[in-house]
């Protein structure tokens, strides 16, 4: 199994750097109401550690939706799906370490500006964490 050629079929990587920028709002807005069920469950005594809070919630929820589905929300809405480079969808250790390396990107804005201009760049669409992880964004079915 392996991915689609980015020279022979495009369709599959057209759009999607604009998905990814929806896929990530939705996927905010699912992670500030985990961390504002977290605040409420621990009778807002978390409000002190509420960055902690918020970066544990985001790789805790990109990690299990990852490995059960290979798409979050926000990538199920906007028909992404995440690839390992040789089309397999990657596994639990590799969904852990992009989400965690995905928090990583948001509190370093030089990284996350590099990634941002990967993922314009490169043939496969991949972000820095998709590049060092070998994986990559694709539509889940090509638009015709």
């Amino acid at each position: 199994m392996s991915l689609p050629d980015p020279d022979m079929q495009p369709e599959f990587y057209a759009d999607v750097p604009l998905k990814r920028v929806g896929a990530w709002a939705i996927d905010l807005v699912v992670t500030l109401l985990i961390t504002l069920v977290g605040l409420v469950m621990t009778l807002f005594v978390s409000l002190f550690f509420l960055p902690v809070l918020f970066a544990t919630a985001s790789i805790g929820y990109r990690t299990v939706m990852l490995a059960r589905y290979g798409a979050t929300l926000g990538m199920m809405a906007t028909a992404l799906k995440w690839r390992g480079l040789d089309g397999r969808p990657p596994d639990p250790m590799t969904a852990f370490w992009y989400s965690v390396m995905h928090t990583g990107l948001w509190t370093v804005f030089p990284l996350q500006a590099a990634s941002m201009v990967m993922i314009l760049l490169t043939p496969y669409r991949q972000g820095l964490h998709d590049f060092v992880l070998n994986t990559t964004m694709l539509h889940r079915i090509a638009p015709q």
